[in-house]
Formats: C-alpha cells, sequence, structure tokens
C-alpha cells in the first residue's frame, strides 16, 4: 500500500483502500477489546466510516488519555478505532510521498532503518572522519519538548508544497488539528498517533535539507529529534551548532537551548540514543542498567537479551542471567 502514491481522492478513500488499512491496523492487536468490537460488525463500521469520508462529514473524534512510565512519564492520546484506520491511509500516503524526499540519514519510524542502523552509520561516519588520525569533535543536540511545539501552520505548509488534492489536505488537517498541546493552540502532535510519526519527520526534513544542501556538512545523524554531526575541528563545530540552533528557531518555531546541544571529543564518549558512544565500544547508560535490574523477569529477558547483543556488554550480560539464574535456558 506504502508504494504506490495515490493521486486523488477518490483513489485514496476507496472501499478497497479503507479495508486494506483495516488488516494492516489490526496486526498485532486482534485481542484487544476495541479492535474486536470494532470487527464484530465490521461491514457496517467500514460503510458508515467510508460514508462519512465521501459524504464531507468526517470528523476526527476526541482522544482517550493515559499516561505511561518507561525511562519518564509519557503522555499518550488513543484515537478511536475509526479515526486509526483514517490515519493508517494518510500515513501510507504521506510516505509514499515524503520518503523519496527524506535524507538517507534521517531513521526513525522508516522502513528498513531504525535506531541500532543509526548507531551503525554513527560509527561508520566515526571512521570516514577520523581517517589519519584526525581529531574528532561531536556535536549533539535534541529540540526541546518536539512533539508538543511543532507549529500546526508550518506542518501543514510542508504537506501542501507535496499534496495537492483539496480534499485529501482537508482530512490531513483535521488530523493536525484534532489535539492541541499545552505549548499553545495550533501547537503540537500526539503520541500516539501513527500520523505523527510521519509528521514528525515532514517537520524536520526541513532541518536534513539545511544540514547537508546549504551548511554542506556530510557526516549528520538524526532520529526523532536527537541529531549526531562528527567534526574534526572544535570551531567548526561551535559554528554548525549556531546555524542549526538559528535555523530550528527561525524556520520551525521549535527551540534547540544551549543546554539541550554539546560539543564533545569522541574519546570522551557520547549519549546518543539511550547509549553512550565511545570509539571502539558502544555502551548502555547507567539509566538503562538500572532499569533492566529493576525490570527483569523470565517473562522479559529474551527482550532484553536481545537488545544487549547491539552493545559491548558481556559482563552485563551474566549479571542479567545471574539474576533470574536462567542461564540454563539461554
Amino acid at each position: 500500500m506504502s508504494a504506490i502514491i495515490h493521486k486523488n481522492y477518490d483513489e485514496l478513500f476507496n472501499l478497497d483502500q479503507m479495508f486494506a488499512a483495516w488488516r494492516i491496523f489490526r496486526r498485532g492487536k486482534t485481542r484487544k477489546k476495541d479492535v474486536m468490537d470494532f470487527d464484530t460488525h465490521l461491514e457496517d463500521n467500514m460503510f458508515s466510516l467510508w460514508e462519512e469520508v465521501n459524504g464531507d462529514k468526517y470528523h476526527h473524534s476526541l482522544y482517550k488519555y493515559f499516561q505511561i512510565f518507561d525511562n519518564k512519564k509519557r503522555d499518550i492520546f488513543k484515537a478511536t478505532i475509526k479515526d486509526r484506520i483514517i490515519h493508517q491511509i494518510i500515513y501510507d500516503y504521506l510516505s509514499s510521498v515524503f520518503n523519496i524526499e527524506f535524507i538517507s540519514d534521517s531513521y526513525a519510524s522508516r522502513k528498513g532503518k531504525g535506531q541500532h542502523l543509526a548507531i551503525k552509520t554513527f560509527y561508520y561516519f566515526v571512521r570516514l572522519a577520523g581517517a589519519g588520525r584526525k581529531r574528532l569533535y561531536i556535536l549533539k543536540g535534541d529540540v526541546r519538548k518536539y512533539f508538543d511545539n511543532i507549529d500546526h501552520n508550518i506542518l501543514f505548509g510542508l504537506i501542501k508544497e507535496k499534496v495537492f488534492d483539496e480534499k485529501i489536505l482537508k482530512i490531513i488537517q483535521e488530523i493536525i488539528s484534532s489535539y492541541h498541546s499545552a505549548a499553545g493552540f495550533f501547537k503540537g502532535i500526539p503520541l500516539g498517533n501513527i500520523t505523527s510519526q510521519i509528521f514528525a519527520n515532514i517537520y524536520l526534513n526541513s532541518l536534513d535539507q539545511y544540514v547537508k544542501k546549504e551548511l554542506r556538512c556530510r557526516f549528520y545523524v538524526r532520529y526523532n529529534d536527537d541529531v549526531a554531526m562528527i567534526f574534526q575541528g572544535q570551531q567548526q563545530a561551535e559554528f554548525i551548532r549556531e546555524k542549526i540552533m538559528f535555523f530550528v528557531k527561525e524556520k520551525l518555531s521549535l527551540t534547540m537551548p544551549l543546554e539541550k546541544t554539546s560539543i564533545r571529543k569522541i574519546d570522551w564518549g557520547v549519549d546518543f540514543l539511550g547509549c553512550t558512544l565511545l570509539p571502539q565500544a558502544t555502551l548502555l547508560r547507567n539509566k538503562t542498567k538500572a532499569k533492566i535490574y529493576a525490570n527483569i523477569s523470565r517473562k522479559n529477558v529474551f527482550s532484553y537479551l536481545a537488545l544487549l547483543k547491539h552493545h559491548d556488554s558481556f559482563n552485563l550480560k551474566q549479571k542479567v542471567l545471574a539474576l533470574e539464574k536462567i542461564s540454563d535456558i539461554c
């Protein structure tokens, strides 16, 4: 579905596409109560939704709010089933339109990318930049409360540069305006929407293009709002930091404050994507280690061991196994 760029509204929201979106959406959710309830009267629900959309009567419903706690508290806003089917269609459509526009070194919420590949690319860039034993400096930064501060008008303007069907744009605008964060009435996208993943990438693609095309920075990796860049000199890193901070403020109405950026020698270690990256090793941060020790059990041990495979963590793996005395099953 995501490989096809739909050219008009009727093609995007016909019944075949809507049922295809439902099948994608329900994967891994078939035992959830709201999904089972919707599936019980599937044809009635789908025809009703199709009539809303094609009768120009679709309006986004209110969200269900709850919190989750992993490394920190996160506010989650869950949409209704019918809205999430529309989200899936728009996500697939915008992905097909914009993926060709994204740089190769943007790694969040993209097929074939991900956190581990972002870290591998970082080390690949370190090897390239460090040829000839030149001292390397890492500029790392992230945007202050990124999802909460995405400007609706700027986001919609960026989408309108590539999407031209007015009826499709109306649905997209309905999704964007369905949520407002505490940062402002026309700001924010919710954690929980699949559309928020593609919206977030579209928004910071402007920064990616600026860094690569105007600043001519070769060694640049981005995962969501976390950015890491590699330089051979400290002055160059400081110059680029000022340029980026100005760009996100003036062009994207975001802030990347000085306290959320750092310029460090690679030998000192760099915290990036939950790890401490050193020239010859990738280590878990102490916070992540503490979380593993606190939550380890027979139910989740294999998930943690899969995580540790991507890090230099032989000693930590032995401690994890010893905690539950389960080395016999590994």
